[in-house]
């Protein structure tokens, strides 16, 4: 059974993901919860507090789902493409809390948006990392690592704006198909002197 911490951070996600962080007020909160607004606040201190949890919760999932990927052993392309695999399982397994996460984190106040902040650049740093890898054994074409994980992650991260559970594509087949466009796209041009040397 859910804890009504959880109840709240549920709808909260919900709410903020449609509408917009700012666009909700803990009114709306507690209306969707069926609660009077003194009951909400028994729970949570505010809605920013209720922002910080979905946010820091989402910057967990993330993070426990590509550090070890990222750290283990295989290839880059290898790492890579199972690191696009768990980035886009944690998008579509729970759309709302990391659409909070990619795009509404930006109201939290200074010393929580300054923490989200270095997170997120370790988090960018592993794609970085292993696209720097690749690059140094030969495997990928990136003349840039930073630029291409950014390019990666923004690509996947707009999931969250149109995915739909009873869309065309579940999250394994989408998973699939955009690290095979990312890893074409990294190896074209080594393969392309490949092709021509034939």
């Amino acid at each position: 059974m859910q804890t009504r911490r959880r109840q709240i951070e549920d709808v909260a996600s919900a709410l903020f993901s449609h509408r917009g962080y700012a666009a909700t007020s803990m009114r709306d909160i507690a209306k969707a919860l069926d609660l009077q607004g003194g009951s909400l606040y028994a729970h949570i201190p505010s809605k920013e507090a209720v922002l910080a949890a979905i946010v820091e919760e989402a910057a967990d999932g993330f993070h426990a789902a590509v550090r070890p990927i990222a750290e283990g052993p295989g290839t880059a392309a290898e790492r890579l493409r199972a690191m696009i695999g768990a980035h886009v399982g944690v998008v579509t397994g729970g759309r709302d809390r990391a659409k909070v996460f990619l795009f509404e984190w930006t109201f939290l106040a200074s010393e929580r948006r300054e923490a989200v902040t270095r997170s997120r650049a370790v988090y960018q740093g592993y794609f970085e990392r292993v696209i720097g890898e690749g690059v140094a054994a030969g495997e990928l074409e990136a003349p840039d690592p930073e630029l291409a994980a950014v390019f990666v992650l923004s690509a996947m991260n707009g999931m969250a704006h149109w995915y739909r559970p009873d869309g065309r594509l579940g999250p394994d087949a989408l998973a699939e198909q955009y690290a095979d466009l990312f890893l074409e796209g990294l190896q074209a041009r080594a393969s392309l002197a490949h092709e021509g040397a034939r």
